[in-house]
């Protein structure tokens, strides 16, 4: 959906929930998959995307179209409840431990043992150094934690951080630049 397209669906859903709807279903897999990587418990991002949502429907009327995506808004708003949910909660980090044992992964079929085995040992090895990583960001302050998610594993420009975060880009080079540097000295 190109930015005109975007622009009339946000006109649109301000007095049509239809058009909301669409967004939902444009913008839902983004923001589920940010916030759960924040909070890392599959229950807890349902619940708070599902927030984000609600919040966005009941404000959708003050949103301005700025010729940035919506999904801005949209993160911006998952930021916030993330953050709530950290305050309220007493923070402890978490690992992903949990949520892989209860999801699991699905593998599927090879013809050769060798390949299927390789993979596997592969596919464990990144899932432990994504947990290692991910816990170790845990450790950080929230201002690291929201600009090195938002870069790396939501794969938003510095332009989209500043957006969402509603701080300057310099800004968020820099605490992209101090985070890095923890988190290198974490691992």
């Amino acid at each position: 959906m190109n930015r005109d397209e975007e622009a009339e669906l946000v006109r649109r859903a301000k007095s049509e929930p239809e058009a909301f709807g669409i967004l939902y279903e444009q913008y839902y897999g983004q923001i589920f998959g940010y916030v759960c990587r924040r909070v890392l418990i599959w229950e807890v991002a349902q619940d708070i995307t599902s927030e984000v949502f609600i919040k966005a429907y009941q404000s959708i009327w003050r949103f301005r179209w700025t010729n940035i995506s919506i999904a801005a808004w949209f993160y911006r708003i998952a930021t916030n409840e993330v953050n709530l949910y950290f305050r309220q909660r007493k923070y402890v980090p978490d690992s992903l431990d949990d949520l892989i044992q209860r999801t699991g992964f699905d593998a599927p079929d090879l013809t050769s043992l060798e390949e299927e085995k390789a993979r596997l040992e592969t596919q464990l090895q990144q899932y432990q150094d994504f947990i290692a990583i991910q816990t170790k960001i845990k450790d950080l302050p929230v201002k690291y934690q929201e600009v090195i998610t938002l870069r790396y594993f939501e794969q938003k420009s510095i332009g989209e951080i500043s957006e969402i975060l509603n701080k300057n880009e310099g800004t968020i080079k820099s605490l992209l630049s101090r985070g890095i540097g923890r988190l290198k000295n974490l691992l």
